[in-house]
């Protein structure tokens, strides 16, 4: 999975081939570390098909806000194509099988 940051965001999500998941998360989101060997599992299975990212929200916090929005829960998954949010999952009630049925509509 590729570490977002401010200066990577445009070039890794917006300007991505491929779909993109970007995975919003926390160290003190217990729901963020419970799906994380889930999601780094999902981004073996669909490598080539689907690129797989993650931000680290605290050390990250010019990125939230250049998002507008986007971002006010954790976890917060992003789902981009061509560019452009094309789904998002939010808070604790986000499970594997939400976000496999998400990237199937990738």
């Amino acid at each position: 999975m590729i570490e977002l940051t401010q200066e990577n965001y445009q070039q890794e999500v917006i300007q991505s081939e491929l779909p993109v998941l970007v995975d919003f998360w926390g160290i003190r989101c217990a729901r963020c570390m419970t799906l994380m060997p889930a999601v780094e599992r999902l981004a073996q299975e669909y490598s080539g098909k689907v690129k797989f990212a993650k931000v680290d929200c605290p050390k990250n916090r010019k990125l939230i806000v250049s998002l507008r929005g986007e971002v006010q829960t954790l976890p917060t998954f992003l789902f981009y194509r061509d560019g452009e949010i094309v789904d998002k999952l939010v808070g604790d009630d986000v499970t594997e099988a939400d976000i496999i049925e998400s990237l199937e509509k990738l």
